[in-house]
């Protein structure tokens, strides 16, 4: 099973007729998933690095970006936001594709402990009382 897919296996909340019938295998999605393992390849150092975190809200940030040499820190800006915007993609067109489009901040909410939970060991994350690396 694709990580999207069981991801929002673990965390939907909707009811049981609603999970069941949840599409996420759309041409779509599937275009996006595929824009972020490209990218994941690029942003993995960052992670291992800690210049980059997860937050709370399951986007991602740029935790300590003094430890990015300065020719990549535009890149590594871009690679940021390319990310957090396919993330906001990914929800609206798993709802889309459900024929609710009310569901995307459900679906942001469902996503972002997964993304941290997720994450490897090392990666550093945002936790209640600030952040943690895991």
């Amino acid at each position: 099973m694709r990580l999207f897919a069981y991801l929002l296996l673990l965390a939907l909340s909707f009811n049981a007729c609603a999970l069941e019938n949840i599409q996420f295998d759309t041409p779509s999605v599937r275009a996006v998933e595929a824009r972020m393992k490209s990218r994941h390849a690029e942003l993995l150092p960052y992670y291992v690095s800690g210049a980059v975190g997860l937050n709370l809200d399951g986007t991602i940030v740029l935790r300590d970006i003094a430890s990015v040499p300065l020719a990549a820190r535009k890149h590594l800006n871009e690679l940021v936001n390319a990310e957090n915007k396919d993330r906001e993609i990914l929800y609206a067109e798993i709802a889309n594709a459900n024929a609710h489009p009310e569901w995307q901040s459900q679906i942001r909410n469902a996503f972002a402990p997964r993304w941290i939970a997720h994450a490897q060991r090392g990666w550093w994350v945002m936790s209640d009382d600030g952040w943690i690396q895991k």
